[in-house]
């Protein structure tokens, strides 16, 4: 199989609350739609420090993660963010990978938006066509 890609848009959560709020405008939410490599190897949103510092989002803490090659390295673990595909939804912690200089959308948020790759189109789509179905706990 092939590199599947896809357009994704993160928001930082937290401005979104603070513009509910009223503490800043809603046009000061920040936002950025990026093109990210659809990874179901990864667990999680891998994001670069570039892309985390541009959306402004503060490290809550660090994770030893296993990368692709084995190695084990200390990453930082972010606050929530959005990440949207089309009208589909997810909110999860990202993690950032030192070095890192792609995006990964992982297994986690695919799952949580109801997403897998196509194995024919070789795409990302519905897993149950344009309707979400979700497990419920």
């Amino acid at each position: 199989m092939g590199t599947v890609r896809a357009e994704i848009t993160l928001v930082n959560v937290a401005d979104k609350i603070y513009a509910r709020s009223g503490y800043i405008k809603p046009e000061e939410v920040r936002a950025e739609t990026v093109e990210a490599v659809v990874d179901t190897g990864s667990m999680s949103l891998v994001i670069t420090e570039e892309l985390r510092k541009k959306l402004g989002l503060a490290i809550q803490g660090d994770k030893m993660v296993s990368i692709a090659n084995g190695q084990r390295v200390s990453c930082k673990l972010t606050e929530a963010v959005e990440i949207h595909w089309k009208n589909r939804i997810s909110i999860l912690s990202a993690v950032v990978i030192p070095g890192a200089k792609t995006v990964l959308l992982g297994a986690i948020p695919l799952e949580d938006m109801d997403l897998m790759v196509n194995p024919v189109t070789q795409e990302l789509v519905g897993a149950h066509g344009d309707v979400v179905e979700c497990m419920a706990f």
